[in-house]
């Protein structure tokens, strides 16, 4: 089996859970791994058998690289991904792509050359076996509406901290609750116009909402709604939900199981499914990315309803996303 080294660039939170799925995958070996925070770099790289950096120019010289992850902060999108794509390797990056669409939409005409580099993007529910027997339920159906929601905890945090700050993630929309936008994308294909409302009702020491009401216009007709907030107190048990109607079923959907009516009895069905790390280390051996669901162009998509819906609420009027994807207009 061909073996596949790895360099990270970022070491925090998400960077370590990917670093922990990938040393039980065969073939899959850390390299080398970045942090602006020295001692982040120092403990993974000990952790993993692995060469530290501090400076990702430096870690993209080696010449024993087949693949790189960023996990970066959202404002922190831009310059690491261009150097990775000048270095010619294939990439997987954590969500969502950028803060904004310029950043992105930079990125993706980057990747746009003829010799088109594999990526992955780190929306890891398109994965799971609920996502697949939902896809095979809803095959050929009329979707009606779709119903999400993410509610948690996280924006009691630190209010100095870079997530609770407007501009460096961009606010729940942009940073979390795209993992629920991106679900109603990949269920009920692209959206046409978001209309959204905001509101900062009780965390007050932070510029981000802490109330996020979406509606949203799928090209094929559906309508769907969007909830989000992160000033519930409560545990994770309301985060990525969905509930969808289609030609007068209910299906409730949420990463751990789909449940669907079935002879007149609420039944849950569950599947086994690879980890998202598995598909990408695969995609990278084989030079076959067929296999993976979230590409950069397509993760693109998601990051433009979560601009919009900010948009939206700023300008109290519905955002086209069409005009947003369209590079000719940065």
């Amino acid at each position: 089996m061909k073996e596949v080294k790895i360099g990270f660039i970022g070491c925090g939170g998400n960077a370590n859970g990917h670093m922990n799925q990938l040393s039980g995958i065969e073939g899959a070996r850390i390299v080398a791994v970045c942090d602006v925070q020295p001692e982040r770099a120092q403990s993974a790289a000990e952790r993993h058998n692995a060469d530290p950096y501090t400076a990702h120019q430096e870690l993209l010289e080696r010449d024993d690289l087949d693949a790189v992850y960023l996990s970066l902060p959202v404002f922190a999108h831009g310059e690491p991904e261009l150097d990775v794509i000048h270095r010619g390797l294939p990439f997987f990056v954590e969500k969502p792509v950028a803060i904004n669409m310029d950043t992105a939409l930079m990125i993706e005409e980057e990747l746009s050359s003829p010799t088109e580099l594999i990526t992955c993007v780190g929306y890891q529910l398109r994965y799971l076996g609920s996502t697949r027997i939902t896809q095979q339920i809803l095959q050929e159906k009329t979707i009606n509406m779709i119903v999400g929601k993410y509610w948690c905890s996280t924006g009691h945090g630190d209010p100095n901290a870079w997530l609770r700050q407007m501009n460096k993630s961009g606010g729940q929309l942009v940073e979390q609750a795209t993992h629920t936008i991106d679900m109603m994308r990949y269920m009920c294909g692209e959206v046409e116009t978001v209309y959204a409302m905001q509101a900062n009702r009780f965390l007050k020491e932070t510029d981000c909402p802490d109330a996020n009401s979406v509606a949203l216009q799928f090209e094929s007709g559906a309508v769907g709604s969007l909830t989000a907030t992160w000033a519930y107190a409560g545990d994770w048990a309301n985060a990525n939900i969905l509930d969808v109607l289609y030609e007068g079923e209910l299906l409730n959907w949420n990463p751990s199981s789909v449940t669907v009516q079935e002879n007149g009895d609420w039944v849950d069905k569950t599947a086994p499914s690879p980890t998202i790390d598995d598909v990408f280390v695969e995609a990278v051996r084989s030079g076959d990315a067929s296999s993976i669901l979230s590409p950069y162009s397509d993760a693109v998509k998601t990051l433009a309803i979560s601009v919009a819906a900010n948009q939206s609420a700023q300008e109290n009027r519905p955002i086209d996303i069409a005009p947003i994807l369209d590079w000719d207009a940065f």
